[in-house]
Formats: structure tokens, C-alpha cells, sequence
């Protein structure tokens, strides 16, 4: 009977249209991300800017709530959307998940990270300047990257663990007028195929900790970290844990939500609670006295990442003097005060930490130092916000639109 009703009612079109809006209703906050949040230049505006990343940050600050510090892309949509602002843009923002969204005014610029240079494409006029901010390696890359750490992982362990960082790759490189990157060279290489304009900005560290002159390396020198988001295996933790297992005269910290992949946790079970040189702590908020502790003791970042576009966590703990271990794949300049991974490889991990762990005091505590000022000079949210302003007021001016 129900199913003649339904039959029944499906000719008429009210119908459909209530058939669509009752669950867009119910689930606005799930499929909109807080909806469209708009920004007002003073005075006349010189015409309207999109911005598609992340409004987390901007719907916290409307709230009177504290801005997240978990991932610098709040931060970083903030600061995008107040530098169209100040230049003399009226600027709307929307999450980059927002798939909804349909302009209903005409834009003179779009920033965008992910689908929606592409899906906008057609509602945009042909004067519209299309930015892509590239805040991952190219996604066909990092997916071939990934499904090899996995690959790799099931040949040494024979179990299949879930494509966590396993993005749908999209086409807004082939959109985008111009590129910009918080990567080094490792990452806008991935996307040179495109031939497109490609603008490096700086990463940034949300929080700067004063250097420690009390920090003992004589003491440090066998206490390492690693510290990173989801995507265990994509970050090297596997590899990380299996070297360290073999090096019980080395310690090992580990800060990350771990527990939100209990596939990983059932295979290294052993190695991450059953194995006394190595502590998971979990998640901790950057800004806590718990982390700060685990800072001051640890003397290296291991982060043996597969793809990154600049690996933020690692730019965290320079800036609280420690130094980093790293792939090449991780996108970090380490100069001459950090330590470049041969490759990802268990022994290759085995032999460069415990190089470092050799290391004189005074050598430690010089690379320590070099990396605090490197993320301190470099990577400061006013280098960031600066660097940002430039860029587009080089764009613009290149279209003569400022």
C-alpha cells in the first residue's frame, strides 16, 4: 500500500521538491559546514572573492569560541579570506567539503583546495582569476605513495589495513589559473606536469616556544617523538615502530590519534603498549604543559612521511628546538640542522637514529638551535600572512584588478 502511495505522489513534482528538502533541512550543518560566511571590505568593494577551504576557524571566531589549533588550515583560511578583505575585496567563505553551494553573485577571484574549482567551473565568468592552494602533494601521486606504504605493510605483516589519507583525485589544477603551495620543491614537483604558475608560501607553527637553555642533550640524546595527524601508515609510524623495537636503547614518544585506527592498533599492539622504550601517548593539545614536557625531553622528529605538502607537525616542534628526521617526501628543508632519511626503509631509520643519538652534546644542541631559529624566522603566522598578501597582490595586479 505504501509503496502505491509513493508511486502516486512521485508525479507530482511539490512532491520531489519536499522529497529533497526535508533531509537538506535535517542535515544542513552536516552537508554545508556552517554555510556560506561573508566578509566586508570597507568602503566600496573592488568586487567579490571566494574563498574554499576551511571556515571552522571563522565560524569559531563569530561564536566567541576559542580558533581550533589542530590544523593550521583554519588559521590559514582566516588569514586568506582578511587579506582580500584589506586589500578591498568583499569575500564569501565555504568549506571545501561544502558540494552545495552555487554562486549567486559573479566573482572576480576563487581560492580553492579541493572539488569545487572544477565543479564551480561553469558559474564562473571568464575574467575569474582560479587559485588551487595546494595543501597535499598532487593526489595521484600521494595515492600511488600511500598504497605503496600499504603494500609494503602487507607483504611484512600479510594484513590489509584501510587507505586512510586516500583522497579522490580532483581537476582543479587543470582549473586553476595559478598554484600556491606551503611545500618545498618535493611537493611542487608533483605538480609541474600542469605547467602552471606555482607560488611557494611559508608553513607556520601556531605556537612559538621560547628556546630552552636548560635542555640537557647528554640526557635527550636517546629520547625521540613521533608526532603527526591521521594516516599512521601514510606517516611512517609503522616503519617508525618496527625500527625502534629493534633499539632498546633508544626511547620513543608517539603523539597522535592512533586509537582512530584500531586496524593499526590491533597489528602493532605489541609495539606501541607492550614494549618498554616506547610510549603512545595519543592526541594532545599543542598548547598543553603535557606536550610541552615531552618537547623539552625529546631531541629528534622521526617523521618518515610518504607525501606531504609541507609537514606542519614537524614545523611544530622545530619551533620548540627539535630537531627533525625526516623524508624527503615530507616537504621540510633541513638545511644543515636537520637529517634527510636515505629512505623510508627500517634499516636506513635504525642506522640514521642511532647516528643521531651518537652525536657529541654540543652538535645536538647546535642543530636543536638551528631548527628553533629556522621555524622562529621562517614560519611565523606574520610571515605567513605576509607572504600570502604579496602573492595575491601580485595577481591581481597581473589582471589588473587592484
Amino acid at each position: 500500500m505504501l509503496k502505491r502511495v509513493r508511486r502516486y505522489l512521485q508525479r507530482y513534482q511539490w512532491y520531489l521538491w519536499m522529497r529533497e528538502l526535508v533531509p537538506a533541512v535535517c542535515g544542513v550543518r552536516r552537508q554545508f559546514h556552517g554555510g556560506v560566511i561573508s566578509l566586508h571590505a570597507a568602503g566600496n568593494p573592488h568586487g567579490n572573492v571566494l574563498i574554499s577551504y576551511d571556515n571552522g576557524g571563522l565560524l569559531c571566531k563569530m561564536q566567541g569560541k576559542p580558533i581550533p589549533t589542530s590544523h593550521p588550515q583554519y588559521y590559514k583560511t582566516m588569514v586568506m579570506a582578511q587579506t582580500f578583505v584589506d586589500i578591498g575585496y568583499d569575500v564569501d567563505v565555504i568549506h571545501c567539503e561544502n558540494h552545495k553551494f552555487v554562486p549567486w553573485k559573479s566573482y572576480d577571484v576563487v581560492v580553492d583546495t579541493r572539488f569545487n574549482l572544477q565543479r564551480l567551473a561553469s558559474y564562473l565568468p571568464s575574467s575569474c582569476i582560479k587559485i588551487l592552494h595546494c595543501d597535499t602533494a598532487q593526489l595521484v601521486f600521494q595515492n600511488v605513495a600511500e598504497m605503496t606504504r600499504v603494500l609494503a605493510l602487507q607483504h611484512r605483516k600479510g594484513v590489509t589495513l584501510p587507505l586512510n589519507r586516500l583522497e579522490i583525485p580532483h581537476l582543479g589544477v587543470e582549473q586553476a589559473d595559478y598554484l600556491t603551495t606551503c611545500g618545498n620543491e618535493f611537493t611542487m614537483n608533483t605538480f609541474a606536469y600542469s605547467g602552471k604558475p606555482i607560488f611557494r608560501l611559508p608553513m607556520l607553527a601556531q605556537r612559538m616556544w621560547p628556546w630552552s637553555e636548560t635542555k640537557d642533550f647528554d640526557v635527550s640524546r636517546h629520547r625521540f617523538l613521533w608526532f603527526g595527524s591521521r594516516g599512521m601508515v601514510h606517516k611512517g609510524l609503522d616503519l617508525v615502530l618496527e625500527a625502534f623495537a629493534q633499539m632498546p636503547e633508544c626511547q620513543l614518544t608517539i603523539v597522535g590519534p592512533v586509537h582512530d585506527e584500531p586496524e593499526f592498533v590491533d597489528i602493532y599492539r605489541k609495539e606501541l603498549f607492550h614494549t618498554p622504550n616506547i610510549k603512545c601517548v595519543g592526541w594532545l593539545d599543542k598548547s598543553s604543559e603535557d606536550f610541552r614536557t615531552i618537547l623539552e625531553h625529546s631531541v629528534a622528529h622521526v617523521f618518515p612521511s610518504c607525501s606531504e605538502a609541507g609537514a606542519a607537525a614537524v614545523i611544530e616542534t622545530m619551533a620548540a628546538g627539535v630537531i627533525p628526521l625526516v623524508t624527503h617526501e615530507a616537504s621540510i628543508d633541513v638545511e644543515n640542522f636537520g637529517v634527510l632519511l636515505q629512505d623510508a626503509s627500517i634499516e636506513t631509520i635504525v642506522r640514521q637514529v642511532r647516528e643521531v643519538a651518537a652525536m657529541p652534546a654540543d652538535e645536538l644542541g647546535r642543530r636543536a638551535q638551528k631548527a628553533w631559529e629556522a621555524a622562529h624566522c621562517n614560519h611565523t603566522p606574520e610571515k605567513f600572512e605576509r607572504a600570502y598578501r604579496e602573492t595575491m597582490e601580485m595577481i591581481l595586479a597581473k589582471h589588473g584588478k587592484r
